[in-house]
């Protein structure tokens, strides 16, 4: 088509084919932003692909920093153990009660020293995906003190939550077992001398 020029107007109208066609590609290219099907897919399988190499890492760090919290928790225990023995003449607590709380406002005393928090201070007690079990040689009296203990970390789901058993008695020595089998310690005290706990 011929340009046409309108009189008293200063724009010049063109119509021509190419023109329309540069129109609709204009409106077409507006319609179609985002994203296609194909980088929608792509994008998904390279965050399957960084999920699948970083799951397993923070597994293993979590499961790491529950081992940690076994083993200071354990040292916990042994220590608050000592002051008790110090504290009340008896020897070693009778359990975790002992070194825990008091329950309701009671008094402090050998029931109930508060030497170690809520979290320990029960008789199974289950912490940062281990449980921590006591065994005293007797209950302790001021006739017949309690001379020997073991408490033990057993890892809640095997694999999921840690990969060693741990144990701590009398010598304020930490054992560790890497099978991570539920291997409790005495009542005499941790088995180091089988070999079952390597000490740390």
């Amino acid at each position: 088509m011929i340009p046409v020029q309108h009189v008293g107007s200063s724009v010049l109208h063109s119509q021509s084919p190419d023109g329309s066609r540069i129109l609709k590609m204009k409106l077409k290219m507006k319609r179609e932003e985002g994203f296609s099907l194909i980088e929608l897919l792509i994008v998904v399988g390279i965050i399957l692909i960084i999920a699948a190499i970083a799951i397993p890492n923070l597994l293993q760090s979590k499961m790491a920093a529950n081992e940690a919290s076994a083993a200071a928790a354990l040292r916990t225990i042994a220590t608050a153990n000592l002051t008790y023995s110090s504290t009340y003449n008896v020897g070693f607590a009778g359990g975790l009660t002992a070194l825990g709380p008091p329950a309701g406002g009671a008094a402090i005393g050998s029931a109930a020293a508060d030497l170690i928090d809520s979290s320990l201070g029960v008789d199974p007690a289950t912490k940062s995906g281990y449980v921590f079990t006591y065994l005293p040689i007797n209950e302790p009296a001021a006739d017949s003190p309690n001379g020997s203990y073991s408490a033990t970390a057993t890892p809640v789901s095997l694999g999921a939550s840690g990969k060693s058993t741990f144990c701590i008695d009398k010598t304020n020595k930490v054992g560790k077992d890497v099978s991570g089998a539920t291997v409790a310690g005495a009542d005499t005290g941790c088995d180091f001398a089988a070999d079952k706990f390597s000490p740390m």
